[in-house]
């Protein structure tokens, strides 16, 4: 039997929506963000996403630390909604919707909506891990927003 429950977060920073978007929409710059991730690759999309990323966190029972490496995908980038999945045996699923809008004073709104789905016997470790690592996101991205205009060009 699986259990669900969402929580959310909203951010605000003065950055632009594609500087934003930018940033939460390739799952490779999550790792400034996410204290769990110690690795992401990304793969060929699999059918359906715009992006698949395979992401490895380091999660913690007590004084273990193990990695777990689990698939990610981005279903939906735009100017003002990103949708990211990420799946990890069993049956575990992680829902990452994103609604990004600009305020009367000229402030970019992030509103984020994550939806954990796992078996039972595995929700409440599960559910934590990731609201706890959800929520220090949620404490640095507004500041990583304010100063990072986004990836540097390359060439020459």
């Amino acid at each position: 039997m699986l259990t669900r429950e969402t929580f959310s977060y909203s951010v605000q920073a003065r950055c632009t929506a594609a500087d934003a978007v930018a940033l939460l929409s390739d799952l490779t710059r999550q790792g400034e963000l996410h204290p769990l991730i110690v690795r992401v690759r990304q793969l060929p999309p699999r059918p359906g996403a715009r992006a698949s990323y395979a992401i490895t966190d380091r999660l913690a029972v007590g004084p273990l630390h193990f990695p777990v490496t689990y698939q990610a995908d981005v279903l939906v980038s735009t100017e003002d909604e990103i949708v990211t999945v990420a799946r990890q045996q069993p049956a575990t699923t992680v829902r990452n919707h994103t609604r990004l809008r600009r305020e009367a004073d000229g402030v970019l709104r992030v509103d984020v909506e994550i939806t954990l789905s796992a078996p039972a016997p595995l929700f409440a470790y599960a559910f934590r891990q990731a609201r706890s690592a959800h929520l220090a996101l949620a404490a640095r991205l507004g500041e990583v927003l304010d100063r990072d205009p986004g990836p540097a060009p390359t060439g020459g």
